[in-house]
């Protein structure tokens, strides 16, 4: 009983954050289904590289929704609004 709590007090913030990075991506990530952002936001091929003490993610090039990608990182990322 304690496990079935704990996996929904996981499962529940998950999906939220999962459905709010979805809405900043783009309008058309605001209205797909879950699985659909995790497999073209969250489920990036992707490879880190270090230099420098700095970390640089190389994405695919010709990725069909990399600008919402790239609209996701730039809101998070970015300056506060005010």
């Amino acid at each position: 009983m304690q496990a079935n709590a704990a996996s929904l007090a996981l499962a529940a913030p998950a999906h939220n954050l999962t459905r709010a990075a979805g809405a900043l991506a783009s309008a058309f990530h605001d209205r797909v289904t879950t699985a659909t952002i995790r497999d073209r936001l969250i489920n990036v091929s992707a490879r880190l590289a270090r230099s420098a003490r700095r970390l640089t993610l190389h994405l695919p090039e010709r990725r069909p929704w990399s600008e919402d990608l790239t609209q996701l990182f730039s809101t998070v990322h970015g300056p506060p609004a005010l």
